[in-house]
């Protein structure tokens, strides 16, 4: 009969064999141009390899998005993606979100404004380029 080592030894055999698995669907995704698929739990960990150049966007999303949360919904979603930037509420009912990370990164946050919180509707989200900022290179704030 085997013991309570060869069970957590076992437990760290499959957590590295799923680790291993993981980076080789980031490595395959990034081979094609395509960002990882759901089945890949947490590639961001993995993703700081790869080096791409920095961008910078600007959204701007309509529809209900003032008082349902929007905004700290933005925030926890660019902070899961290692993205710096800020997420205001604009006078008229818009929330602007200022973003700089890889194409990769800049991509998957704008799937998410898309998708937004709950009790939110998102009915547009407009993209426009804009300048890197460094003020906003360390983090992800709430104007």
């Amino acid at each position: 009969m085997r013991g309570p080592r060869w069970k957590a030894a076992s437990k760290v055999r499959a957590k590295t064999i799923q680790s291993i698995a993981l980076v080789r669907a980031a490595a395959r995704a990034a081979r094609h141009g395509k960002p990882p698929g759901r089945s890949a739990k947490s590639l961001l960990q993995f993703r700081g390899f790869v080096s791409d150049a920095k961008q910078a966007k600007l959204y701007f999303v309509s529809g209900l998005v003032q008082g349902v949360g929007y905004r700290f919904f933005a925030q926890r979603v660019a902070e899961k993606l290692r993205l710096g930037g800020y997420a205001k509420n604009l006078a008229d009912g818009r929330v602007e979100v200022f973003a700089m990370g890889t194409p990769w990164q800049l991509a998957e946050l704008k799937t998410a404004l898309e998708r937004g919180p709950r009790f939110s509707s998102v009915s547009e989200v407009r993209e426009e380029i804009a300048r890197p900022d460094p003020l906003y290179e360390k983090g992800f704030v709430i104007n």
